[in-house]
């Protein structure tokens, strides 16, 4: 399976391979936490459920959009993008979700935890972007991050009343 494809991207081949590890990476974790996300928002009750529901699939929605851009950036850079269920099972960076939440609280309070390890990530890549001199890729994740944190704000104001 071919890993580099030719491509007139203006940067060193070295840099672009660096870049496309991380938006592998980057990747992967995100298509796992949407997996989560879509975990908790399966299995939700109790009070405010269906607030949290449409709550939960709208994040969801968004992780798919922040994959599919990161995939095509890669592929860009003229890398594959390795984005199977098993491929980010593998290179994820979010722990496994907490199969014992149930109520609405719970779920929160794990979904908060994995977009804190996310955003993390996510920071984390946006100064890996900078230091491979690639502003494009770089703004890719300031925007991600921008939306996650966003999003992490709207998990914690629910539970920190």
């Amino acid at each position: 399976m071919p890993t580099r494809f030719t491509n007139h991207i203006s940067l060193p081949e070295e840099n672009k391979t660096k870049l496309v590890d991380t938006l592998n990476t980057v990747l992967a974790t995100t298509s796992d936490l949407r997996s989560q996300v879509k975990q908790a928002h399966w299995n939700i009750k109790g009070p405010q459920f269906f607030a949290r529901h449409e709550l939960f699939d709208n994040l969801a929605a968004k992780l798919t959009g922040y994959a599919d851009v990161t995939a095509e950036r890669a592929a860009t850079l003229g890398g594959y993008a390795m984005g199977t269920a098993r491929q980010s099972a593998e290179r994820s960076q979010i722990p496994e979700y907490d199969l014992r939440a149930v109520d609405g609280k719970q779920h929160i309070r794990a979904l908060v935890d994995r977009y804190s390890d996310y955003t993390r990530l996510i920071r984390d890549a946006v100064r890996e972007a900078a230091e491979q001199g690639d502003p494009a890729t770089e703004d890719l994740f300031t925007e991600i991050l921008r939306g996650t944190e966003l999003d992490m704000w709207f998990l914690e104001s629910h539970v920190n009343v």
